[in-house]
């Protein structure tokens, strides 16, 4: 393989010299484990073949964007980059894709395409490092969902602390965490639609719905088939309309965790009986807390000044809500 020069890649301040080449394309090979193609290999459940990946790659929009501004430019302004031994592309999938389909328009001026060659010595930790730097803290143009795939196999796979992974991408624990998480669930409940990731961030992100979750453990189940099933329509109904069925508790979300009423019909369930609201909110807790035994023994034992003040604001409150009443009528 003829080289026509070298450069350096910089990772985690080591040098990792790289040659310089232009090899034929077709000679090159699509990487399954870059995080974007890895989600093409989930939606159908088995390893496509190359064909397969580069036929779905050039039916991205993305692709024929690279394909209008590689074909401007007279070629790449950056070289994909390549393992030496596989002559596997690590980074550069897409633009790959675009030089195929501008190969069969011209095959002789798109014959060929610009390479940096990593040494055979590089590992695989390391190669998942070098497309961190460039999609997450350099392009950061990965989805979510890439993003987590990506974390996710560098936790997993390669036992990278999630401490480190926040050093290495500056991205803070607690999101990383929740990545991996929302992840990991969607690997558990073999969910292969990855537009999905919205709903399952949302519903992985709320507390009160992970307590819910804790109290009615059929609950992932339910959520998961509503949302397949589309009666959950929007990942913004998880974030509002689900929490309001967590927030209303009680009979709303016993009903609805039971599968006793449908989704709709138990978030206006939660609507009347003001759940989101965030006034209805503080004068339910402030009634439920007066309730209580304890909260009743506090006050009536209080001495002095300190019942002369209490007695003073109790008769406040009394005839600022008989007002309020009459207004809300």
């Amino acid at each position: 393989m003829a080289t026509y020069g070298t450069d350096e890649l910089v990772l985690r301040n080591r040098k990792i010299q790289v040659d310089l080449a232009d090899l034929p394309q077709l000679d090159l090979r699509f990487y399954l484990e870059n995080p974007r193609l890895y989600t093409l290999v989930r939606r159908g459940g088995e390893e496509p073949t190359q064909e397969e990946i580069e036929e779905e790659l050039c039916k991205m929009d993305h692709v024929k964007r690279l394909l209008q501004s590689i074909k401007e430019n007279g070629g790449l302004i950056d070289a994909v980059i390549v393992q030496g031994k596989t002559n596997v592309v690590l980074e550069g999938n897409s633009r790959l894709a675009a030089y195929r389909l501008l190969a069969k328009q011209d095959p002789v001026k798109w014959g060929r395409i610009k390479v940096k060659i990593l040494p055979d010595s590089i590992s695989e930790s390391e190669i998942f490092s070098i497309l961190g730097e460039y999609h997450i803290i350099g392009k950061k143009d990965w989805a979510p969902f890439e993003q987590a795939g990506y974390l996710y196999r560098r936790h997993k796979t390669h036992n990278v602390p999630i401490e480190s992974l926040a050093q290495e991408i500056n991205i803070g624990r607690k999101l990383i965490a929740h990545l991996i998480e929302v992840y990991q669930f969607m690997l558990d409940i073999n969910e292969r639609d990855v537009d999905r990731w919205s709903y399952y961030d949302e519903y992985l992100k709320s507390n009160k719905i992970k307590k819910a979750r804790r109290e009615y453990p059929q609950l992932d189940d339910l959520v998961v088939k509503k949302i397949r099933s589309r009666e959950i329509e929007r990942a913004v109904d998880v974030r509002d309309g689900l929490k309001k069925i967590v927030e209303a508790k009680g009979n709303v979300l016993e009903r609805f965790a039971s599968g006793k009423r449908a989704f709709d019909v138990s978030v206006q369930a939660a609507l009347s009986k003001g759940a989101g609201d965030h006034g209805v909110q503080r004068v339910k807790r402030f009634k439920e807390w007066i309730a209580t035994a304890e909260a009743q023994r506090e006050i009536t034992d209080l001495q002095g000044e300190a019942r002369k003040e209490c007695k003073y604001d109790m008769g406040k409150i009394y005839k600022l809500a008989e007002r309020l009443l009459k207004r809300l009528d």
